[in-house]
């Protein structure tokens, strides 16, 4: 017996993934040449699926200031701020994240996955009560674990069930601290915030957002959700990373609470992990001052959205409940999933499989992320393989095509 032999059906599977080409979990690109085109060996590919919502991967600005960070200070911090020390662009990076969002305090991590499990394994210890929605990420269930709270799981974006959850719970001992997300990466759905934030109230919670996919997306100013929904000073702590709309790697909490700075020294993600090199650092200043600047990025990256999502739905696809950057059609089964995603790569397009436990419900889900780097060419001849791979599968009417064809 081997140690690895407990995955052997899992391996079985992923083998047979990769002998008939159709592995999407595997995917190298020999080359990325924008925020929307890449090459595989000869072959032009449509990017459909990299979370790149403002295409911010590629402006001159966010380049020039990395390749000035990395020549002034080189290439790594070689460990963490708490025993290596703090570079002054980690502190610039949280005056302006805290600036950014109103707030008294900011708090960088390497990762977004580190942001959540470090801020929720330090906020919630043993007594203490974390209610998660029931499709929040897995770093947020990860970080649950870590520290050792009582969770309570309540049904996704319902408000209802999360206060009967807080009733129940009643007058027991501990803090009782509320997550939900702002668009949730797997449906692309948002959450209904300011129902939550009047359920917060109500029990005397704490209220936990994070706005990883909704950062750059939401709002009069791009703060995400709990700005949209005018809700921003019922929310305790926000969680975001750098690697969606700011084009970058990193996360990041923020928020006014007294006392905030203990958890660099409570936060074990934090303390023990090596901080963000100076490039990466200086990639997400400039790009958190572009979407400040740049609010027609926003406004663009919706339009593209609104016209793919309206694109799949009128083709006859079942998809997520609402137009947001993240859109995903939902597949019959696994396996038709697989076959679908193959046939656009063949064709030249990249998007996702998202397949159980990972996704709601257990659904099986080709999921593209759109861009405002997109042009509206990009998108139609996106709809077009749809359109086209949807057809020769039999998941959608040809009558369906005709009419578009005709429109």
């Amino acid at each position: 017996m081997s140690l690895l032999d407990k995955f052997a059906s899992l391996r079985a599977a992923y083998d047979g993934l990769e002998s008939s080409r159709a592995n999407p979990f595997n995917v190298a690109f020999d080359r990325v040449l924008s925020p929307t085109e890449a090459k595989i060996g000869d072959r032009d590919i449509l990017l459909l699926g990299t979370n790149n919502y403002l295409g911010l991967t590629y402006d001159p600005a966010v380049i020039a200031r990395a390749v000035e960070a990395i020549e002034t200070f080189g290439s790594g911090t070689t460990g963490s701020r708490i025993a290596n020390g703090s570079y002054d662009g980690h502190m610039r990076l949280e005056r302006a994240l805290a600036d950014f969002y109103g707030r008294r305090h900011a708090m960088v991590f390497s990762t977004g996955y580190q942001a959540n499990v470090g801020m929720l394994s330090a906020l919630a210890g043993k007594n203490d009560h974390l209610l998660l929605d029931a499709d929040c990420h897995a770093s947020i269930y990860d970080g649950a674990r870590l520290g050792h709270a009582q969770v309570t799981r309540f049904r996704h974006n319902d408000p209802d069930d999360l206060a009967i959850r807080l009733r129940r719970l009643g007058d027991t001992q501990g803090d009782k601290i509320i997550v939900v997300e702002g668009i949730y990466s797997m449906l692309g759905d948002s959450a209904p915030l300011r129902e939550f934030a009047a359920v917060k109230r109500e029990w005397g919670a704490y209220l936990v957002v994070d706005e990883a996919h909704s950062l750059g997306v939401l709002g009069e100013t791009g703060r995400g959700l709990a700005e949209a929904a005018g809700v921003e000073d019922d929310v305790d702590f926000i969680v975001g990373t750098f690697s969606k709309s700011l084009g970058g790697v990193g996360g990041f909490c923020v928020s006014d609470l007294d006392g905030f700075d203990i958890l660099r020294v409570v936060s074990r993600p934090y303390m023990f992990t090596a901080s963000l090199p100076p490039s990466v650092v200086a990639a997400a200043l400039e790009a958190l001052r572009q979407l400040r600047a740049r609010p027609v990025l926003r406004k663009r990256l919706m339009d593209n959205a609104r016209r793919y999502y309206d694109g799949l739905a009128e083709l006859g696809f079942d998809l997520g409940p609402e137009p947001n950057p993240v859109v995903s059609a939902i597949m019959p089964d696994p396996e038709s999933a697989f076959a679908f995603w193959s046939r656009l790569l063949d064709a030249g397009l990249y998007t996702n499989v998202s397949l159980p436990p990972a996704t709601p419900k257990g659904l099986a889900l080709l999921r593209s992320s759109v861009s405002a780097a997109h042009t509206p060419s990009q998108i139609d001849h996106a709809l077009s393989l749809f359109a086209e791979v949807g057809r020769s599968m039999g998941l959608i009417a040809p009558a369906r095509l005709a009419l578009r064809a005709a429109g």
